[in-house]
């Protein structure tokens, strides 16, 4: 499933070409996704302007001219994919087709179907139920020893599953948060509660330093993930444990291999010996 970094690197694709420009054709080629299309999904986005885009959580969130938001989620493989002029043959599993007022086209393709859409009317953003009730943005602000600490308070559930809860931290996952607890020495197992002030300190640090790396390598492909103009992301020749299972950690201590074990149905890999 595309990782936060992946979704901002889309979204940032995404505004760049396309923010400003007006929908002049919408083809629905289907009634649902992961969930039904809304009513009337393709004649209600015909025709209006995409403002602008950003990310919330693993969230794609289009401002049009009406007020209304269009909400997108790429599921486990989903894709974006621009392009310029002529729409080019169809796959069975291209779904959506939007065609802009300067010749390009975006082409929305899935072949798992996870993925949905939706149109949030004006000032329906906040009660959303996709989007209430997550937490503090990893990229933002409010990222820091100090707020981590405050989140944990009290919290005997592992730290790698507090931190892949997305109503304390949103946006996320199984990666980047096996990275971000290598980065910062500490153990996946351990209860969240436990974290010392300069602990959650040096895991606030990791986390975005991870986040902010992969973005600019165009986050990580795996499987159906490319950026929006079809290019490949780089940041997984970076992983220091993720998939890395018997190779030397990178903490370099002689005979000291990457471990991997199952935690909540998921991978965490990790050093068993400088993550403590």
């Amino acid at each position: 499933m595309p990782e936060l970094p992946e979704v901002e690197t889309v979204v940032r694709g995404l505004a760049g070409a396309l923010a400003g420009r007006r929908l002049t054709r919408v083809e629905q080629r289907r009634a649902d996704l992961r969930f039904p299309l809304p009513v009337r999904f393709a004649m209600r986005l015909q025709g209006r302007r995409m403002l602008g885009f950003r990310r919330r959580a693993k969230y794609i969130l289009t401002e049009l001219d009406d007020g209304a938001t269009w909400l997108s989620h790429l599921g486990m493989s989903g894709r974006m994919i621009l392009g310029k002029g002529s729409v080019p043959a169809l796959d069975r599993h291209d779904h959506l087709v939007f065609e802009t007022d300067d010749g390009q086209h975006l082409v929305y393709r899935d072949v798992r179907r996870f993925g949905f859409m939706d149109l949030i009317e004006p000032d329906g953003l906040a009660g959303h139920p996709r989007l209430t009730g997550l937490g503090i943005e990893p990229l933002g602000p409010e990222l820091t020893g100090r707020r981590l600490r405050a989140l944990f308070v009290g919290q005997r559930a592992p730290l790698k599953a507090a931190l892949l809860d997305q109503r304390r931290v949103a946006g996320l996952g199984n990666i980047y948060v096996c990275e971000a607890l290598n980065r910062a020495q500490l153990d996946p197992n351990r209860p969240s509660g436990s974290l010392s002030a300069a602990e959650a300190r040096a895991l606030a640090k990791a986390v975005r330093r991870t986040l902010e790396e992969a973005v600019e390598a165009g986050g990580s492909s795996l499987r159906d993930y490319v950026q929006a103009s079809g290019e490949l992301g780089y940041f997984q020749h970076r992983w220091r444990v993720y998939g890395r299972e018997g190779d030397p950690c990178p903490c370099g201590r002689k005979g000291v291999i990457v471990r991997r074990r199952v935690q909540s149905g998921r991978s965490t890999f990790y050093c068993p010996v400088c993550q403590r």
